[in-house]
């Protein structure tokens, strides 16, 4: 297990963790969350040993490998495929003494460590993460050097990943993935077989992949068992109770203090009013929790356009001769909020371009309103800013007629206090940059705001706050965001961009969760539509309906069980010495019942899918 024992560590002046101590049980799965510049990215340095702590230590049991991804992005002329599988060096070097070993009892401990590591199926491993991670056959095969920085570093993702190291340390792993990546990467760590510690802001993979959260918060670490959903209802509860009773004491001190200043200057009265002095000295002070300065955006509103602000009729959009969007006839409105979905390298980032009037339309026609303002935010243009200037400066250069203190109110309106409106932006954390340049998307009132994955770098209270003023922006919204918990607070339209065309999809998102883990089998799209069911007799329906509360029931009791389970392994005594073979046990019982809880969920999901078809009939 990972034992953080009384840790304090400071860093020019700032102290980042005070007398913090934690321990993560082996083979659990912990997301780390904490507010932007807490240190959990320090963290992490400290629990590899890259840092000098002022007290404390940290622990971990002898042989252990820690990994993480590398910040060192390879960039090489070594195919895809070659890089991952370097990754586990062990196999190389037992392959390498493989080939020149000649003592046969070595040759023999050889060949069955290989075995034993499954070292021939290495290749298909690593083919299969890749694959996950939105690498096809061919681009496996191709040198580092051909991709661009961000798709490297799921390079180094798909490598730390393949070597399965006992800690597994992974910062914000989803800023560089898709929807698609991100969903597939949910999965792989709920069955990865070690220890994972992840930083993350999003909720949805802290409430299908980590058993546990970690809390940075005020220089501490506190534990919680359960998903991010339970963290929070546990923390808002905590706080509530914490500040109920910094209440009733402070009632109590004012009381005690009212009698010592009426009656202390009068004899009869003063070994009483000295009794309370004391009874005050005493007190342990009950501190309210502090309320941290609300996390805002707020988007200026434009006029109302007439309808549609955009209507494309039978174009067509791509690069020189290579078309790669046909057929689209799309209207969009000003309450509109549509989320594009599909596979990367569909065309989401070439529609977005289209509409942006970034991309010319090969054919066909789109018509616009003449007086549309359009707001376009891509992740690139993070690294765009002048990293030399301040934020007020970028806005200056932009709004020279408004005086500073406009500006500076314009600032503080997307969270960008007198501080950081007069630090250069090379100095400012990324989910400032994010807010900088969502600040500059939205400075001229747009009519449409196109956003291309707005949440990275960003904190969850910032993306709460960013749910909110998209819900209460006037203009319309179309997303790409691999955030399926912001597609599914502000979408109400979803387009399905595929084999070259956009359409609507007119299933919900969990649908299209389940369709992009689903493994596409050869020939499926050839096959021919069945025909057109009968309508079911109302005997079969109720038999369906059964069934499903045969299912949710099942779920439930599993949740249970699960719920029992989390925290019996919560409990500290079950990690003093003597008590592995126990805690082996429970922790077996554990992976047993999620195992148990994903195969119930499935059945309850198709059980619900086959009373809705037959209810449509």
């Amino acid at each position: 297990m990972l034992k953080i024992s009384d840790i304090t560590y400071s860093v020019e002046g700032r102290t980042l963790v005070e007398h913090a101590t934690v321990t993560i049980p082996t083979g659990h799965k912990v997301g780390l969350v904490g507010r932007n510049g807490s240190g959990k990215t320090t963290l992490f340095r400290i629990i590899r040993g890259e840092m000098v702590l002022d007290t404390g230590n940290v622990s971990i049991p002898k042989g252990w490998k820690i990994g993480g991804v590398s910040q060192e992005v390879p960039g090489n002329e070594v195919s895809l495929i070659d890089t991952v599988l370097r990754a586990d060096t062990e196999r190389e070097a037992l392959l390498a003494e493989a080939e020149t070993a000649t003592d046969p009892s070595r040759i023999a401990e050889v060949q069955t460590r290989l075995a034993d590591i499954e070292a021939w199926s290495a290749e298909a491993r690593a083919a299969t993460i890749l694959k996950g991670l939105g690498f096809t056959h061919e681009e496996q095969q191709m040198p580092c050097s051909a991709f661009s920085g961000g798709w490297r570093m799921r390079v180094a993702l798909a490598a730390v990943l393949f070597s399965e190291p006992d800690l597994l340390l992974l910062d914000e792993p989803t800023n560089y993935l898709d929807l698609e990546g991100a969903l597939w990467l949910e999965a792989y760590l709920v069955k990865y077989p070690h220890t994972v510690l992840i930083v993350s802001h999003d909720r949805e993979l802290l409430n299908r992949s980590v058993g546990g959260i970690l809390h940075l918060e005020d220089k501490g670490l506190i534990y919680y068992t359960g998903t991010y959903d339970m963290f929070a209802k546990q923390r808002a509860q905590k706080r509530a109770l914490l500040a109920s009773a910094a209440k009733k004491q402070e009632a109590k001190r004012e009381h005690l203090q009212a009698f010592v200043d009426r009656f202390k200057a009068k004899a009869s009265k003063a070994k009483q009013a000295q009794s309370r002095v004391k009874a005050l000295e005493k007190m342990e002070t009950i501190r309210a929790p502090e309320d941290v300065a609300r996390t805002v955006f707020t988007f200026p509103k434009p006029e109302e356009l007439s309808p549609p602000i955009i209507a494309t009729e039978g174009a067509a959009v791509g690069y020189g001769n290579n078309i790669i969007l046909h057929d689209l006839n799309l209207r969009i409105d000003q309450d509109d909020r549509i989320a594009l979905l599909g596979r990367n390298g569909e065309g989401k980032s070439t529609l977005s371009k289209m509409l942006s009037d970034r991309l010319p339309i090969a054919r066909g026609k789109m018509v616009t309103s003449n007086k549309l303002r359009i707001g376009f935010f891509a992740q690139h243009q993070v690294d765009e800013l002048y990293i030399d200037e301040t934020p007020l400066e970028h806005l200056m250069r932009e709004r020279a007629h408004e005086g500073q203190a406009k500006l500076r109110a314009r600032l503080a309106g997307f969270g960008l206090g007198a501080d950081q409106a007069d630090t250069v932006v090379g100095r400012l954390s990324g989910g400032q940059k994010a807010r900088l340049s969502l600040l500059l998307a939205t400075l001229p009132a747009p009519h449409l705001l196109i956003l291309d994955e707005p949440t990275n770098h960003l904190d969850i209270e910032s993306r709460e706050a960013l749910v909110e003023a998209l819900t209460a922006y006037s203009g319309a919204v179309i997303l790409v965001s691999h955030d399926m918990h912001l597609l599914s607070m502000v979408a109400d339209r979803l387009w399905l961009v595929k084999d070259g065309h956009v359409t609507p999809y007119d299933d919900d998102l969990q649908a299209y969760r389940k369709m992009l883990l689903t493994p596409e089998k050869p020939g499926e799209k050839d096959k021919p539509k069945p025909a057109k069911a009968e309508k079911p007799s109302r005997e079969a329906i109720q038999a369906l309906r059964g069934d499903v509360r045969k299912n949710e029931e099942r779920v439930k009791k599993i949740n249970e069980m699960r719920d029992k389970l989390a925290k019996k392994l919560a409990d500290p005594a079950l990690y003093e010495d003597g008590k592995a073979g126990e805690l082996a046990t429970w922790n077996k019982k554990y992976a047993e019942v999620m195992d148990g809880l994903e195969r119930a969920e499935t059945m309850w999901m198709a059980a619900l899918e086959k009373l809705e078809k037959a209810e449509k009939l």
